[in-house]
């Protein structure tokens, strides 16, 4: 029977909003009583293409716990969230957001991750956080461990290698899931979960010395340890509370094959399965046969308990979030030239154009990648992080006419637009990230993304005045019409 009743616009109730990482933002790292996090180790790059979140040893830990300064670690300091929260909500909510999707970092709940009583200083700053939201009725979208657990975690246990590090963080989670019960709805467990396939930022976990074929294993069982502790979490929350809708978050890396050869086109399919195995594991509750077979093809060798299997189904999750920056291009024998990207290394597509920073720019993907979704697992979508990172430039006046972003970001909504009458249900949009922030890739602040100017250079000089930007009154109007006009 043919169906006219699709929807043709975002629903009402559509999560329009922003989205941070408390490692970027926050700044406070060594005030009432934090304790340091795995971001705050990682040194800034000394150029753009230099990606130093995974390259991280011992002997550099070591040095960073030994300097007491900000200076070569620029997530330290943030924007400075942790004194200005106030403001910067306030601007959030003269956007119209109705969603702000930010983190908490573990190691302000619990400096050592292991502690068995929570740090009462870092619980009520979130108070605070969520009640100057609420005073806007701007929806929080926490995401419980975004790229910054407990540095001592790592020290004493190697991260998520360990199975002690599921025990830690299912301490923490019951603990904010009990302390903000009725002052948050919206939680997601991991970013970017498929990040423990590159290392440190995303494992917790030192493996610079191992061979390709140690890394593999070490990092595939720290993400079995992340599904077992995801999992106990959406089971923990539903528990807490009912209502509560708990998501994964995937970084999406939409890939095509070169060419039509059929070689090019399986490879492609290959590299697309093994980036939804995470959402195929947190939504459907198991393994995928594909991913069973690679495994065993690569020889890792995954160190299970009797109950995992029953813990994975039982706790899967009520949506998926993901975000998008990019696609790529696989060819069965690496033929094409290199592109770079988030967390992305595969091949140049050369019909796309690309960003200062060598980001392809493609918004169809972004359709593509919905429907392929929305096809694959028939839940809710959330497009939790997509935007554009440029070299803005404030001008005498206090403006910075920024419409580069404003293009892009239209081009995408254009497409979400798009597969929503295609038919695929669309939660909301928090765009990355909303106001300026130390870049999660390269540390620099020159790298911006924001609908808000923080004045902060890359070595943190500024007055971190904010400065509305052309985008901010665009995305404004944006929210007031729900995507109708743009």
């Amino acid at each position: 029977m043919y169906q006219t009743n699709f929807p043709r616009e975002f629903k009402e109730g559509f999560l329009w909003g922003g989205a941070t990482a408390a490692n970027q933002v926050e700044g406070g790292w060594n005030i009432d009583e934090k304790g340091l996090t795995t971001a705050e180790v990682v040194r800034k790059a000394e150029n753009r293409t230099e990606l130093t979140f995974n390259e991280v040893t011992k002997e550099s830990i070591k040095d960073a716990i030994a300097d007491s300064t900000d200076t070569l670690y620029p997530k330290r300091r943030g924007v400075d969230f942790y004194h200005n929260y106030r403001e910067d909500i306030r601007l959030f909510a003269e956007m119209g957001f109705k969603a702000y999707r930010m983190s908490i970092a573990w190691a302000r709940i619990f400096p050592n991750g292991d502690e068995l009583e929570p740090n009462e200083a870092g619980l009520a700053f979130y108070d605070r956080v969520f009640d100057e939201l609420a005073k806007y009725n701007i929806e929080p979208v926490v995401t419980l461990s975004h790229y910054e657990m407990p540095l001592a975690l790592t020290v004493k246990q190697n991260g998520w290698v360990s199975r002690k590090t599921i025990t830690s963080f299912t301490r923490y989670t019951e603990v904010v899931f009990k302390r903000y019960r009725n002052k948050v709805k919206y939680w997601l467990t991991f970013n970017e979960i498929n990040a423990g396939t590159f290392g440190f930022m995303g494992t917790g976990a030192v493996d610079s010395a191992l061979s390709e074929d140690e890394k593999l294993q070490l990092r595939y069982q720290a993400l079995h340890h992340q599904f077992i502790a995801s999992a106990l979490a959406v089971t923990q929350g539903h528990t807490i509370n009912p209502e509560f809708k708990i998501g994964s978050m995937l970084a999406r890396m939409q890939t095509y094959p070169l060419t039509p050869n059929p070689v090019d086109v399986r490879a492609a399919q290959e590299n697309d399965n093994l980036n939804l195995f995470f959402t195929d594991v947190q939504v459907r509750g198991e393994y995928p046969e594909f991913m069973n077979r690679y495994l065993s093809e690569h020889q890792v060798k995954l160190v299970m308990e009797p109950d995992d299997e029953k813990i994975i189904k039982m706790g899967t999750v009520d949506f998926i979030s993901f975000s998008y920056y990019m696609s790529t291009v696989t060819s069965a024998n690496n033929a094409g030239d290199k592109s770079v990207g988030n967390m992305l290394n595969g091949e140049k597509n050369p019909y796309l154009e690309t960003s200062e920073w060598g980001w392809q720019v493609d918004p169809v993907g972004l359709r593509i990648s919905l429907n392929e979704m929305w096809n694959r697992y028939h839940v809710p979508l959330f497009i939790v992080e997509n935007g554009l990172g440029a070299a803005d430039q404030l001008e005498a006046d206090g403006s910075v006419h920024d419409e580069y972003r404003i293009n892009y970001l239209r081009e995408h909504i254009t497409q979400m637009k798009e597969a929503v009458k295609d038919g695929v249900d669309l939660m909301g949009y928090t765009m990355w990230g909303c106001i300026d922030l130390i870049s999660a890739s390269t540390s620099e602040m020159s790298k911006r993304y924001g609908f808000i100017y923080v004045d902060q250079d890359d070595d943190g000089h500024g007055s971190l005045k904010r400065y509305k930007k052309d985008s901010f009154d665009w995305y404004q109007h944006v929210i007031d019409t729900n995507g109708r006009e743009m």
